[in-house]
């Protein structure tokens, strides 16, 4: 489920009125917040094909640990919320044999970094998807961050504000022509809500 509801969007769109509008509003939203997730890191979650910030179920294949840190392995995608079964296999079958009991290591949730506990008589390989993950990752969509929230509703109300001007550099109204601002995909007030919750491996 989305992260934001219609009637909170309507909040930072006060010439909407009523609920007559909500069903294009929860479009908007869902849209948004697809396209937040991919800018944030996010792929697409197991049960979709569209990247999603509520939480969801990831299987994730990685290369290994940390160059330097044998014993911490990074997830992809964060904040992770709970892992259900890592299996570290160099054959690539991720059987039983292969699987890494919960009590051998700790979930850093914030970072979305597993770590082996000192006293674990388990490892990561290093290799090409030699680690196979599934977690749940993503954001409480009862609670989410506030400021997460505000750039969702930023962008959504951006956006649904331009529709009329949407290709257009310019218009004329009573014989005097108005420029639009240029228009960016994520401007850069929302950019900087959303600087902190990047994953590891997003694009600069």
């Amino acid at each position: 489920m989305p992260l934001v509801s219609a009637s909170t969007l309507r909040e930072y769109l006060p010439e909407i009125t009523g609920t007559d509008a909500d069903t294009e509003l929860n479009n908007l939203i869902k849209r948004v917040e697809s396209s937040i997730a991919r800018y944030l890191g996010f792929v697409p979650p197991d049960s979709v094909t569209n990247a999603v910030l509520d939480s969801s179920t990831y299987t994730v294949f990685l290369d290994g640990p940390f160059h330097n840190l044998k014993d911490v392995l990074q997830l992809p995608m964060k904040p992770a919320i709970s892992v259900t079964s890592i299996h570290s296999d160099p054959d690539l079958i991720y059987g039983t044999s292969t699987a890494i009991d919960s009590s051998q290591y700790v979930l850093d949730k914030e970072n979305a970094r597993v770590v082996l506990k000192s006293t674990s008589t388990s490892l990561f390989d290093s290799g090409f998807r030699f680690v196979k993950v599934v977690y749940v990752a993503g954001f409480d969509n009862t609670d989410p961050p506030e400021d997460l929230v505000q750039a969702i509703c930023l962008l959504c109300a951006n956006i649904q504000r331009s529709k009329q001007g949407q290709g257009y550099s310019n218009i004329n109204a009573r014989s005097v022509t108005v420029g639009f601002i240029p228009r960016t995909a994520f401007p850069t007030e929302i950019k900087q809500l959303l600087a902190g919750y990047r994953n590891a491996g997003s694009i600069l």
